[in-house]
């Protein structure tokens, strides 16, 4: 009882200060990344309240969701999968988002190929980038804070610019756009938590030219 407590008072101290800007912010990051409309397939969607601001920001694009765990309440349809296999075939989607998921698995590159095969043109992920001062403590910090209270599994897997770009190599995927300022955070949280922390990259299966540079 005292823990379910001081779970339920983590998630609504971060929903106070982070969960509606972060929700703005991630929604206006990923309609800038997307070139074109088209159906998305958000991979580890959550509640799905970033895919449903997202689709209020971009009409011509419609999402549903995937994930290993289905929430109580969801803003978009979701499907339960088993972290391995998505259940659908190739180039079911246009796009896949993956928001701020691939750090919480073994095993980026096997999530981020699955997110490729079922996609047609190309793949967006919001993630961590682990460089500059104290870094990796950080972004442990913030992860705890964001995940603890809904169970979400903590492996702390950030990655470095050339670890990500093996990554993204090894599921046959290029680099087509990377931003790295956000907007997640409002000062003064912005000078710690913000910096070079976080990216959103638009990602196309290697040799398919996509517009948006």
């Amino acid at each position: 009882m005292i823990a379910q407590t001081a779970k339920g008072l983590l998630n609504r101290i971060h929903d106070a200060l982070i969960f509606g800007r972060r929700v703005k912010a991630l929604s206006a990051a990923l309609a800038d990344a997307i070139p074109s409309g088209g159906l998305v397939l958000d991979l580890g969607c959550g509640d799905g309240q970033v895919a449903a601001r997202l689709m209020g920001v971009r009409p011509d694009l419609t999402v549903e969701g995937a994930d290993v765990l289905l929430r109580p309440v969801t803003h978009i349809p979701v499907t339960l999968y088993d972290g391995l296999s998505l259940p659908f075939a190739d180039r079911s989607f246009d796009y896949v988002t993956i928001v701020d998921v691939l750090h919480h698995t073994d095993d980026p590159a096997a999530v981020l190929a699955e997110a490729q095969r079922v996609s047609r043109l190309g793949v967006v992920v919001k993630d961590h980038l682990r460089e500059g001062l104290l870094a990796g403590p950080i972004l442990r910090l913030m992860d705890w804070v964001g995940n603890r209270g809904h169970d979400v599994r903590l492996p702390y897997n950030y990655l470095d610019s050339r670890q990500w770009a093996d990554v993204f190599a090894c599921a046959g995927l290029e680099r087509v756009r990377w931003v790295d300022a956000l907007g997640l955070y409002g000062a003064p949280l912005a000078w710690l938590f913000e910096r070079k922390l976080h990216f959103v990259a638009l990602l196309a299966p290697a040799g398919l030219s996509l517009a948006s540079q």
